[in-house]
C-alpha cells in the first residue's frame, strides 16, 4: 500500500496493523497507569507519610506540566521528521526507551525530588511515543473506519490501565513494580515497530523552519476553527472530571470507604470491573458511530453516564457504591473513548500538521493533570473531603458533555 503525505487515507487498514497499534498503545498506558494508579501513591506515602496527599499532588502536577508541553512538541517534530523509516516510528522508539529510563529512576528514588525527576522523565518521553502513535490514525485510517480503530485504542487504554495496575500490584514492591512496567511497555511496542508501516517525509516536502512560525503553529485560533475549539474544551472538561476522580482513588478507599483489605488490591479490583463494562461497549460504540455517521450524540451521552458514576462516589461511599460506580463508569467510558477520538480526528485543521494538532488536542487530556491537584488537595483537606470533591468532578463532566453539541461540522 502506498501512503501519501498530506491527503486523507481511503484504503481500509487491516486487523494485523490495528492489533499491533493497539498493543503498542496498551504498553504506553501500562507504563503510565501502573505508577498513576498504585506506585506513585505508595511511594509518596513511603517518602512523606505525613504529607502524602500534597506530595502526590505535587509530583503529579509537575509531570502533567511536562506532559502538556511534550505531547504537542513531539507531535510537531514528528510532522517534520524525514527518517527513511517514516516520520512517526523514530519517536515511538525514543519515547518507549526514554520512558523505561524514567521508570528505572523512579524505582531507585529515595527522595521526593528524585521521584519528581523520574516521573517528569516518564511523562516527557512517553508523550513522544503517544503523540506518534496517535497521529498514525489520521495518517493511515479512513474517516469511516476511525470509530472502530478508536474503539480498539480504547481497549488498549483500559487494558493498559488494568495491566499496569496488575503489574504494579503483583511485582513485589514499588521498585520492582516500576521496572516491571518498563519491561512490559518495551515488549508491547515491538510488533508495531517491526511492521515498519509509516509515512516517509521527503526533505523537499518539509517546510522551512523558523522559530516564530514553529511556535505560532501551536495556537489554533478557535475563531477560525470553532469546531476544533469546542472539541478541545469538551475534552478538557471531561478529562478534568476524570482526573479528579482517579487521582485519589487509593486514598478514597482507605480514608472514605475504609476498605478492609489492601487498598492497592481494591484499586485493581475496581479497575478490572471498569474494564469489563468498558470492553462491552468500546468497540461496539465505535462501530455503531461509524455505521450511523454520527458522533456527537454518542460522546454527549457517554460523558453524562461517566459523570453519573462520579456522583455515585460522592453520595455512596461504601465498597458496594465504588463497585457500582466502576461498572457504570466503564459503560460510558467505553463509548466516549472510541467515538470522541474519531470526532477529534474529524475536526483537525490541516492534514500536514496532524501530529501537532492532535498534540494540541491532547493538551486537553494532560492539562487536567496539572489543574486537578490544585483543585483536589485543598478540597480533600479543608473543603468537605471526598463528598465535595466527587460532586464537583461530576458537575464538571456534565458541563463538558453538554457542550459537545456546540460542534457544528460533525454530525
Amino acid at each position: 500500500m502506498t501512503l501519501t503525505l498530506g491527503q486523507q487515507p481511503v484504503e481500509r487498514v487491516g486487523g494485523r496493523w490495528t492489533g499491533a497499534l493497539t498493543l503498542a498503545n496498551l504498553g504506553v498506558w501500562a507504563a503510565w497507569y501502573g505508577p498513576l494508579q498504585i506506585l506513585l501513591a505508595l511511594q509518596a506515602e513511603h517518602l512523606a507519610p505525613a504529607h502524602k496527599t500534597s506530595t502526590l499532588a505535587l509530583v503529579n502536577m509537575l509531570g502533567a506540566i511536562v506532559s502538556v508541553v511534550a505531547n504537542p512538541l513531539f507531535g510537531a517534530l514528528s510532522d517534520r521528521t524525514t527518517a527513511r523509516v517514516g516520520r512517526r516510528l523514530p519517536w515511538v522508539v525514543f519515547g518507549v526507551l526514554g520512558g523505561a529510563v524514567g521508570l528505572a529512576v523512579l524505582a531507585a528514588a529515595s527522595s521526593v525530588a528524585v521521584m519528581a525527576v523520574g516521573w517528569c522523565t516518564v511523562q516527557f518521553t512517553l508523550n513522544a511515543a503517544y503523540a506518534a502513535l496517535t497521529a498514525a490514525v489520521p495518517d493511515q485510517v479512513p474517516t469511516r473506519q476511525r470509530g472502530v480503530v478508536g474503539g480498539w485504542l480504547g481497549v488498549a487504554q483500559i487494558l493498559g490501565v488494568l495491566a499496569g495496575t496488575a503489574v504494579a500490584t503483583v511485582a513485589g514492591g514499588t521498585g520492582a513494580g516500576y521496572l516491571a512496567c518498563a519491561g512490559f511497555s518495551v515488549l508491547a511496542v515491538l510488533p508495531y515497530l517491526l511492521m515498519r508501516r509509516d509515512i516517509a517525509l521527503a526533505r523537499a516536502d518539509r517546510p522551512p523552519f523558523g522559530w516564530g512560525a514553529f511556535l505560532a503553529g501551536f495556537w489554533v485560533d478557535p475563531r477560525r476553527f470553532p469546531d476544533f475549539g469546542w472539541a478541545w474544551l469538551t475534552r478538557f472538561l471531561v478529562n478534568l472530571s476524570n482526573a479528579i476522580c482517579t487521582m485519589y482513588l487509593l486514598y478514597y478507599l482507605t480514608d472514605a470507604v475504609h476498605y478492609t483489605g489492601d487498598a492497592d488490591t481494591g484499586v485493581l479490583v475496581l479497575t478490572a470491573l471498569d474494564a469489563v463494562t468498558l470492553l462491552a461497549t468500546v468497540v461496539v460504540g465505535g462501530a455503531w458511530s461509524d455505521r450511523t455517521g454520527r458522533r456527537k450524540v454518542f460522546v454527549a451521552w457517554a460523558g453524562i453516564i461517566m459523570s453519573a458514576a462520579t456522583l455515585l462516589l460522592a453520595v455512596w461511599q461504601t465498597w458496594t457504591g465504588a463497585v457500582v460506580a466502576s461498572l457504570v463508569l466503564g459503560l460510558g467510558f467505553g463509548v466516549y473513548t472510541s467515538v470522541d477520538f474519531a470526532l477529534l480526528t474529524d475536526v483537525l485543521p490541516a492534514a500536514r500538521s496532524r501530529g501537532r494538532d492532535l498534540g494540541v488536542i491532547n493538551i486537553a487530556a494532560a492539562l487536567p493533570q496539572v489543574i486537578a491537584p490544585v483543585l483536589a488537595a485543598p478540597v480533600v483537606d479543608h473543603l468537605g473531603g471526598y463528598t465535595t470533591l466527587y460532586a464537583v468532578a461530576g458537575v464538571i463532566g456534565i458541563v463538558g458533555s453538554l457542550l459537545v453539541h456546540r460542534i457544528r461540522g460533525v454530525a
